[in-house]
């Protein structure tokens, strides 16, 4: 999972790791999670970085518990998978440990 991926506007992406706001978020709680491993979100933006325009970043909108779509969150595209089995299979052994 070393390749990083594009992805586009709406298409469906799954985060590779635990996601925790670091205070950019200011209309959630520092240190609440945004996305657990294997959790499913849609990409509404991508752009990149000002301080590197070779470094893509991409603004999804993570599922919450009850499905609802979270607040945009920036993420770097080896945070990111469009891999459906892949993030089962992790979204189940995070739900298990």
């Amino acid at each position: 999972m070393d390749r990083q991926e594009h992805f586009e506007i709406g298409d469906i992406v799954f985060s590779r790791e635990l996601l925790i706001n670091d205070g950019g978020i200011p209309e959630v709680a520092p240190d609440a999670t945004l996305a657990t491993p294997g959790g499913r979100g849609v990409v509404v933006n991508h752009g990149h970085v000002e301080a590197d325009l070779d470094q893509e970043i991409y603004l999804v909108r993570f599922e919450g518990a009850t499905g609802d779509l979270g607040p945009p969150v920036g993420c770097l595209p080896e945070e990111l998978t469009q891999d459906e089995a892949w993030a089962k299979a992790v979204a189940e052994e995070f739900a298990a440990a």
